[in-house]
């Protein structure tokens, strides 16, 4: 991938007559593409390529990116097409329309590229083509998450340090839910039965459920590991406190 901020000196020294060769020296852009750009000068001076807030020293927009990271941990993933450019993919359930918009807005918010929709069975893929998802989302690696280390750049975690509830509302749009429990109690004069609404968060990776239960102790939200891959809110407090800024899907 090339520098973009060498592209309009590129184009200037094509336009003077250099040639491939010597404008590939100066700018290390590839000569294939400037041989496009020389056989097409109108359509290279039009050309807008989109820009990486990490490549290119640009403003991340932060609260979008602490939401997506949650979404990606939970339900999202890279894949490598040609050319090396990936895709990027959150899956969200048809049942959740407001996810799948709330999904393409932060993927829309990042990266100037275009964001798709793919439909499978029962949920819709939120997806954007880029070579520059990786810098967004090191995470990304070959194999499962859960079998593979996942921890936050030291630049990762300045984010979700100081937009922590849109990390644990990603995180919780992803793999968790709110729910009402129904709970017996056998008494002399009959059953009675207790409802509360909780929260569940179910993970296979104990890596993202740590990342999930440090956020929650940033917020001095009490929860639960109920077994090996999920983390309950029950309490009322902490249910209350969720609901301020995650509440149900919708």
């Amino acid at each position: 991938m090339y520098d973009p901020r060498k592209r309009p000196l590129a184009l200037r020294l094509l336009a003077a007559g250099f040639t491939i060769a010597e404008v590939h020296r100066q700018t290390g852009i590839p000569t294939s593409t400037l041989g496009h750009w020389k056989k097409h000068p109108e359509k290279a001076a039009n050309h807008t390529p989109p820009s990486c807030p990490r490549c290119h020293d640009q403003t991340v927009d932060r609260t979008a990116y602490s939401y997506l990271l949650g979404l990606y941990l939970g339900d999202g993933h890279l894949a490598r097409q040609r050319n090396g450019v990936y895709r990027l993919e959150i899956a969200c359930s048809d049942c959740w329309p407001g996810l799948i918009e709330a999904a393409a807005e932060a993927v829309g918010a990042l990266l100037a590229s275009r964001v798709g929709r793919r439909q499978k069975p029962g949920c819709t893929m939120v997806g954007s083509y880029s070579k520059h998802w990786p810098c967004l989302l090191p995470q990304h690696g070959p194999g499962m998450k859960h079998t593979r280390k996942i921890e936050l750049a030291g630049w990762q975690r300045e984010i979700v340090d100081e937009y922590t509830e849109e990390f644990v509302r990603g995180l919780i749009h992803s793999d968790g839910c709110r729910t009402t429990n129904r709970v017996r109690k056998r008494l002399k004069d009959g059953d009675r039965w207790y409802e509360y609404p909780r929260y569940n968060f179910t993970n296979v990776s104990a890596d993202i459920q740590r990342l999930f239960t440090d956020a929650l102790d940033r917020l001095e939200v009490a929860w639960t590991q109920m077994n090996a891959k999920n983390v309950s809110v029950a309490r009322r407090e902490a249910v209350a406190r969720l609901d301020e800024f995650v509440g149900p899907k919708h």
